[in-house]
């Protein structure tokens, strides 16, 4: 007999660690706890996550709105830095300010973990981000998903996944149907890269220039790594505050694509928007990326967010109100531009930048 057979095969044998994965959910109890809201059934452990949606009889037409989403190659970043615990917080605001777009509520979450090799503590780290970022949106880790595949992925290699479920009113519903001529433009600053571009600025930066996570720049006042690794900025409950505060007609998530395409997204085709690089100036890291590159303006802003995370569409009659909920709350902002009636023989369908960078 083989030694196979005197011994037998096993899953632990095959690369599959069910008492490390075990480990790894004990960690994370105490952070997904942190994120229950009321309405939250039962606790993690279960097949599946529940929410008592009873408290939705308030609303005259609930919409249900969904929406999933990934973190991409800044997940690259964190494994090599060995630093864990900020890729969720990533992860949730991809997820619930593309729910709150349309002016939904995020509700909760569900997340999946896939990895080469569970290692309980790194699990739970994850777990702690995406934990840390519910907390800040306002909604409920109600459960997910962390599966061990040690013939896809190394055992230091990981992604993650997650989606989110929201309400709306149907008569509160965003978007462009309510975007009108004459509406003004209000830009939320960006914490940084946030979670989009991250293979042109390792190809630029890391490949290219060759520089080093651990180097110090100057210009951003720390590493190279820290500053990569900086966590997407959550607008959710800074958007639902305005929608409580005065009259919005649209919110743009600004993620792949860049500014003007996302924008673009809720704007009608027989309207244009204007919007002004002089007024604001991107931060230090999409000035380097550009330099270093060599990256052409055009370029740079369908990729990165250059400094714009988050777009409100309203009516001239809000903005001062917009201005004031969001500088209460911590949240730079400022008028970025304006919409008008769309001249064929002027403007493309949609929104475009004009005008140099503020310095």
């Amino acid at each position: 007999m083989t030694s196979t057979e005197e011994s037998g095969a096993s899953y632990a044998a095959a690369g599959v660690d069910i008492e490390a994965g075990d480990r790894a959910v004990e960690l994370m109890k105490q952070w997904v706890k942190r994120t229950n809201r009321p309405e939250v059934v039962g606790g993690l452990g279960g097949f599946a996550g529940l929410f008592d949606v009873s408290a939705l009889k308030r609303y005259e037409r609930p919409l249900l709105a969904s929406a999933t989403d990934g973190v991409g190659t800044k997940v690259a970043l964190a494994a090599a830095m060995d630093k864990h615990d900020t890729i969720g917080h990533d992860l949730v605001g991809m997820v619930v300010d593309d729910l709150v777009v349309c002016g939904a509520e995020p509700l909760f979450m569900t997340d999946y973990i896939c990895v080469g090799k569970v290692h309980p503590e790194r699990v739970a780290q994850i777990v702690k981000g995406i934990a840390e970022g519910c907390v800040l949106a306002g909604c409920a880790l109600v459960g997910g998903e962390t599966a061990e595949h040690p013939g896809l992925l190394g055992p230091d290699e990981y992604d993650v996944a997650g989606a989110g479920t929201g309400v709306v009113e149907a008569d509160a519903l965003l978007g462009a149907d309510r975007v009108r001529a004459g509406d003004v433009v209000i830009a939320m600053a960006a914490s940084g890269l946030h979670s989009n571009g991250y293979s042109l600025v390792r190809h630029v930066l890391l490949k290219q220039a060759g520089w080093q996570l651990d180097r110090e720049v100057p210009e951003f006042g720390r590493t190279l790594g820290e500053e990569l690794l900086e966590p997407t900025r959550i607008y959710s409950l800074d958007c639902l505050a305005l929608t409580r505060a005065t009259e919005i007609h649209a919110f743009s998530h600004v993620t792949g694509g860049g500014l003007a395409a996302n924008l673009a997204r809720v704007i009608p085709d027989h309207l244009h928007a204007r919007l002004d690089r002089g007024t604001w100036t991107p931060l230090p890291v999409f000035q380097t990326v550009a330099e270093v590159g060599r990256v052409r303006t055009l370029e740079i802003e369908k990729t990165l967010n250059m400094g714009v995370g988050m777009v409100a569409v309203v009516p001239p009659s809000s903005v001062d109100v917009v201005l004031s909920v969001l500088e209460d709350r911590g949240v730079e902002a400022w008028e970025l531009g304006d919409v008008v009636t769309r001249d064929s023989t002027e403007h493309a369908a949609g929104a475009a930048l004009y005008g140099e960078y503020a310095s």
